[in-house]
C-alpha cells in the first residue's frame, strides 16, 4: 500500500483533505496531510518541500499530491522523498523556469472566463457548512518563492497522472485537459466535483488515487 502525501493549494492548510484521507486509509493506504509555511513571506519552496519531506519522515512507495497551488510544490518534495509517483489534483503544473505569475499568461488561463466571486469559482457545490469552515482556515498566501522561477529542472521521471474536476469554475476542465496532454503528455483523469472536489466528492477522489496507486504496484 501507499503514503499519500497531501499538498493543500494556496492560503489553505490540509484540513482540505480531512473527508479524503478516511477513504485513502479504509483502502489500506496512508495519508499524510500537511501545513505549508504560507504565511511566511521569506518562505522558499525549499521550505515547502522540507515541510513535506519531515511530515512524511522515512516511508516506502509513497505517492504525492499537490492540489492547485500545491502544483508548484509537488514535483520538488516527489523527488525529494525518491516517490513512486506523482499526482496533480487540478493543479498549476511548472515548466523549468517559470513563475507563479508567468503560469497563467503561458498556459493561457488568463483567457479563460472565471468568476470573480469566490462561491462560484472556487466553493461551487460545497455544501455551506464545509464552505464556512474552508473560509474560517483561510490563510494570507505569501512567499517569496512566488515571484521567482521555479526550481525544478524538470518534472519527476516518474508516473504521473493530472486529475481534472469535471465542473471546476477556477480551473475548468477543458483547460485543465488541455495543460495536462501539453505539459504531461496524457490524457486527464477526471473525477466530479469543482476546485474543492476533496470536499464534495472525496470517495471519488480516494478512488481515482487508489487506482493510481494499485497500477504502480
Amino acid at each position: 500500500m501507499a503514503t499519500f502525501a497531501l499538498i493543500h493549494g494556496g492560503g489553505s492548510t490540509g484540513w482540505d483533505w480531512h473527508l479524503v484521507a478516511p477513504h485513502l486509509e479504509g483502502a489500506g493506504h496512508a495519508a499524510v496531510a500537511v501545513d505549508l509555511p504560507t504565511e511566511r513571506a521569506d518562505a522558499e519552496l525549499s521550505d515547502y518541500v522540507r515541510t513535506v519531506t519531515d511530515a512524511v519522515g522515512i516511508r516506502d512507495h509513497v505517492i504525492v499530491v499537490g492540489h492547485s497551488l500545491g502544483g508548484f510544490t509537488a514535483p520538488l518534495a516527489a523527488e525529494a522523498l525518491d516517490a513512486s509517483g506523482l499526482v496533480f489534483f487540478s493543479a498549476m503544473i511548472p515548466q523549468p523556469g517559470e513563475t507563479f505569475m508567468e503560469w497563467w499568461t503561458n498556459t493561457g488561463h488568463d483567457r479563460e472566463s472565471i468568476d470573480d466571486d469566490p462561491e462560484v469559482s472556487f466553493y461551487n457545490g460545497v455544501p455551506a457548512d464545509l464552505a464556512a469552515e474552508a473560509k474560517r482556515r483561510e490563510r494570507d498566501q505569501q512567499g517569496a518563492w512566488l515571484s521567482k522561477p521555479w526550481a525544478g529542472g524538470r518534472l519527476p521521471d516518474i508516473p504521473t497522472i493530472g486529475i481534472v474536476c469535471t465542473d471546476d469554475k477556477f480551473f475548468p476542465a477543458p483547460f485543465m485537459r488541455r495543460v495536462i496532454r501539453e505539459r504531461l503528455g496524457a490524457d486527464a483523469v477526471e473525477v466530479p466535483g469543482g476546485h474543492y472536489a476533496a470536499l464534495t466528492h472525496p470517495a471519488e477522489v480516494a478512488a481515482a488515487l487508489d487506482r493510481f496507486a494499485a497500477g504502480l504496484r
